[in-house]
């Protein structure tokens, strides 16, 4: 039963990475490929890593995936928030959007 749960985690995961590299693909501008790629990944990422620690089942799976898990939840939209400011900085205003 916890294979199936673990595949299922591994699917959810690759499904959330998959719409994340789509995003990267299609969407027109920065911000909304910034957007895709780390709230899309941050979920395929958290959803792998619960798949690798309900697969292995022991204690210290679970703690190294959750000490993974938490550095990506707090790297990532650091990451997304620095880039997108040094765009916004270095970029003429976008149309139909005053500055300020």
């Amino acid at each position: 039963m916890i294979t199936v749960i673990a595949s299922f985690c591994l699917l959810v995961g690759g499904f959330f990475s998959l719409v994340a590299a789509l995003g990267l693909y299609r969407f027109p501008d920065f911000y909304s490929r910034i957007h895709a790629a780390t709230k899309a990944s941050t979920f395929g990422l958290g959803f792998s890593a619960l798949a690798v620690a309900l697969a292995l089942g022991t204690f210290s799976a679970w703690l190294k995936m959750l000490a993974a898990v938490l550095f990506i939840f707090v790297t990532l939209p650091i990451a997304a928030h620095l880039l997108s400011r040094s765009v916004l900085t270095r970029e003429k205003p976008r149309d139909g959007l005053d500055e300020g």
